[in-house]
């Protein structure tokens, strides 16, 4: 069986990967191309048809998380993308620039979709959440192991202001956070999530949990948190798993 392509649509960069999903393991190395300026639909169909030929053994259907909620493969919000992907029919678009079967899923979902089936959520019962924090703060929620789609939490008001405007990886680049300032923020988050859905679990990932040893000790809720153990890869990882019906949530 050849390997299935799993693509992450992010704030700066598209991140593509070939994946053995009955594995559940990237194969080889990550590839990327810059994320268009404004993200608009045709300059990112284009990207993805860059993207989509440098995996000449990928030849079954593709994945493409994207910041968006998505239901039946239209995309219904636009975060840190343009707004014309707000009802847009994305998997149609995915089809036309990769020449074959295109599935779209929601790039938190994806995340933990793969966290939850080889990750740091394996085998964990209860409510269990993934959290990404990148360019925003996707999230995740998993009830015994069937995901609830699309909470797209990083817009839940905190203090007053969203979560991902002020505790997002990319918010504490601009404005030179230290991790114990970040950790601060991201904290108060923490203690809303677990006030609202009382999780058993949090996995942390994101680009950010490549630095985990940096911070992951000065994250404080009244629960376990954990870094994902996928990193990076969970996104492209859990759309190629998606492409193929193997998400199994």
């Amino acid at each position: 069986m050849s390997p299935t392509l799993g693509i992450d649509l992010g704030g700066s960069a598209i991140k593509a990967g070939a994946v053995d999903t009955a594995a559940g393991a990237l194969i080889g190395e990550l590839r990327s191309v810059p994320t268009p300026a404004g993200a608009t639909l045709a300059a990112t169909r284009t990207a993805l048809a860059a993207l989509v030929a440098q995996f000449p053994d990928c030849r079954g259907p593709v994945g493409l998380a994207v910041p968006s909620v998505v239901k039946h493969g239209i995309t219904y919000t636009a975060a840190h993308i343009d707004a014309g992907w707000v009802g847009a029919d994305v998997a149609a678009l995915l089809t036309a620039a990769a020449g074959r079967p295109g599935v779209v899923v929601n790039d938190a979902d994806a995340a933990g979709v793969a966290e939850m089936r080889i990750g740091a959520g394996r085998g964990e019962r209860g409510v269990v959440m993934m959290l990404t924090f990148g360019t925003g703060i996707g999230t995740a929620l998993f009830v015994d192991g069937r995901l609830v789609p699309n909470t797209e939490l990083g817009h839940l008001e905190v203090g007053g202001v969203e979560a991902e405007l002020q505790a997002s990886a990319r918010i504490r680049t601009v404005e030179s956070l230290d991790w114990a300032a970040w950790c601060d923020r991201v904290n108060r988050v923490l203690e809303r999530y677990h006030a609202l859905l009382w999780p058993d679990l949090i996995i942390v990932g994101g680009g950010v949990s490549e630095h985990w040893d940096e911070f992951g000790s000065r994250l404080r809720a009244p629960t376990r948190i954990v870094p994902a153990q996928l990193r990076q890869t969970a996104g492209v990882v859990g759309a190629a798993l998606y492409a193929t019906g193997a998400a199994g949530c």
